[in-house]
């Protein structure tokens, strides 16, 4: 420990930000002093249990554990693992930290990180899933003239998959690369999306756990740097009415002890040149998709982003190379192959939506069955395949009833969540939008 300590200082690194997912996959944390910094590891470092039932308008939810127990503690633990220098933020580290109950040295029963160690122990030893993620978010710049203060950044049509100062005058994704390079975040690549202000970064693949910690910080450091440049980075589905949604797809393949691919057909006996690991995995997401909706699409706005032409999925189905499918095969065979499950939105906390979708392929695997045949054509005909869940309201009883996938889940989280996001349910019922006052105000 004083070896790191002395390495810190010699970088001329003075604080370290322990940092850690709430529920929402959003990012809390606290500042320490490098001196104090051992024993922050041995000891830990309190907070409250209720941060995981705050809400994003800091209400404290009413929650098992939290409130009705007195709020007790919860004690972060630095993974000095994950140590790394913050580029934009001189002589400022961070780290990820784990969430354990102080009173019994267990994981902190909401603790998103150890959800997935959890799922991915559930679904056994022979289980080695490798995950590439992907996401798209929106850069916003403060606008008065709007309802919300924000417009999109760069606007200007014609600017799709393009990269350069034509769809990004001020050079954020240049910055942003720059930097995430630095962090040594697996990222490769990057370019200006469909929407205005509207960017994807792409990951690399690695082992799940992982891949989760990556995307997490991922977000949390595109935020960051979005505000050092005075602007929002948001991950939000839909923000705006004009625009598409902001997906979160993750390219999932499965390996086995030996580090062979287990979804490449080898013999040659499949016409798709797939596995019957692939094929049972691909019907295990199918077959569960509807409550995968609720981890991987978990707001109100989420819903916003699916439909018929939204290049969002709509219906559950598969496809060959076919980005109108819920779950698309990409060409690639061999060591290459894999699924790309297209159903996440970018608000997806990405520890529970790696731990659905391996909790998912474990069953698929488990129940050996096949799917049907690949989608054909354009995937969004009315009729051609069941429709995903419509509503938050929709996802959350579909989670709730599909009892094998909460049972690899655990119950704790399942309640807790189910918790959390009915009373976002209940507030955002209860709301008076902009557009109800448009609507009935001066007619009715």
């Amino acid at each position: 420990m004083q070896q790191a300590v002395a390495a810190l200082l010699a970088q001329h690194i003075d604080v370290v930000r322990v940092v850690y997912p709430d529920l929402t996959g959003a990012d809390r944390a606290r500042d320490i002093l490098v001196d104090h910094l051992p024993a922050a590891a041995r000891h830990g470092l309190a907070f409250c249990r209720a941060v995981y039932h705050t809400s994003p308008q800091s209400d404290t939810i009413p929650m098992p554990g939290g409130l009705a127990a007195g709020m007790p503690d919860i004690s972060v633990r630095p993974d000095l693992d994950t140590l790394h220098r913050l580029p934009w933020e001189p002589g400022v580290a961070w780290c990820l930290g784990d969430a354990l109950d102080p009173a019994t040295g267990n994981p902190a029963p909401e603790s998103p990180r150890d959800l997935l160690r959890g799922v991915l122990g559930r679904t056994g030893e022979e289980l080695h899933p490798v995950i590439g993620p992907e996401l798209e978010y929106y850069l916003c710049e403060r606008d008065e003239g709007t309802v919300t203060g924000w417009s999109p950044y760069g606007q200007g049509p014609g600017n799709v998959y393009s990269a350069g100062l034509r769809g990004d005058p001020d050079g954020h994704l240049l910055r942003t690369l720059r930097h995430l390079k630095e962090l040594e975040i697996g990222v490769t690549a990057g370019n200006r999306e469909f929407g205005s202000g509207q960017f994807e970064i792409n990951l690399d693949h690695s082992p799940a756990l992982d891949a989760a910690d990556r995307a997490f910080r991922f977000k949390s450091a595109v935020k960051e740097i979005a505000r050092a440049e005075g602007r929002l980075a948001t991950f939000m589905a839909r923000p705006f009415n004009e625009e598409g949604g902001s997906g979160f797809h993750l390219h999932l393949s499965l390996l086995d002890a030996d580090g062979r691919n287990v979804f490449a057909g080898r013999g040659g006996g499949d016409p798709y040149g797939l596995s019957a690991a692939a094929r049972h995995a691909i019907a295990g997401v199918l077959g569960h998709a509807p409550a995968l909706t609720a981890l991987l699409n978990p707001t109100v706005n989420s819903y916003k982003r699916f439909g018929p032409d939204s290049l969002a999925p709509w219906l559950i189905d598969w496809g060959l190379d076919n980005r109108s499918a819920m779950v698309r095969i990409p060409p690639e065979r061999g060591d290459g192959t894999r699924l790309e499950l297209r159903l996440g939105d970018a608000t997806a906390n990405p520890y529970l939506a790696v731990a659905g979708t391996v909790a998912a392929v474990g069953l698929g695997l488990r129940d050996k069955r096949d799917p049907p045949e690949p989608l054909e054509g354009y995937g969004y005909r009315e009729g051609a395949a069941a429709r995903l869940p419509g509503t938050l309201g929709e996802a959350l009883h579909a989670l709730e009833t599909d009892t094998d996938l909460t049972d690899v889940l655990g119950a704790g989280f399942t309640r807790s969540f189910l918790a959390y996001k009915r009373n976002e349910i209940e507030r955002f019922q209860q709301y008076v939008t902009d557009w109800e006052f448009r609507e009935y105000a001066f007619l009715l």
